[in-house]
Formats: C-alpha cells, structure tokens, sequence
C-alpha cells in the first residue's frame, strides 16, 4: 500500500521503531506493507500493489503511479478521487 499524502498509521506506527526495523519487515515480504510514495524507489515487486492518492503534490503523486504500475505484478490498484485521478492519468478511469 503506497501513500501519496499523510502516511498509513500502521506505517507511522512501525517507524516508531527505527528504519531498519521497518524496512526489514517489507524485505521478508510476507506480510502487508504500507511507504509513502517516496520511498517507492526502494519497495520491491509484490503481486498487488495499491495506491491511495490521499494528498500530497500533484507531482508526487503523478510520479507514484508509474513505479507502483511496474512493482505490481498481477494487479494495479489506484483509491481516490476519481476526478483527481483521470486529470492525472489524461484519461476517463
């Protein structure tokens, strides 16, 4: 799960415990894992990945869709206002 603006609490709560705790968790990949967008550099590939475009920048959040698109592997899955969301992607969704 990738954020674009405030941060899933679950995110928030596990980054409480440092970083690499944190980051340990996604590597093990065998559980839900929820990063901001930023970090979508660093997110491997997951069989579904879902965005929720709940704030931040345009740019951000124009930036997350096409790395999200290439770390899923069977299915793109994108939650927001759908205005907000076809302005983006240049197409009615």
């Amino acid at each position: 799960m990738i954020t674009t603006g405030d941060p899933h609490p679950w995110a928030t709560h596990e980054l409480s415990f440092g970083e690499a705790s944190y980051w340990a968790q996604h590597d093990a990949g065998d559980d839900v894992f929820y990063a901001d967008a930023a970090a979508l550099g660093r997110a491997a590939s997951r069989p579904v990945v879902v965005v929720a475009i709940n704030g931040g920048s345009e740019e951000t959040a124009v930036g997350a869709l096409p790395t999200a698109l290439t770390r899923a592997g069977a299915l793109l899955i994108v939650c927001g206002d759908p205005q907000r969301i076809n302005a983006m992607l240049g197409a009615g969704v």
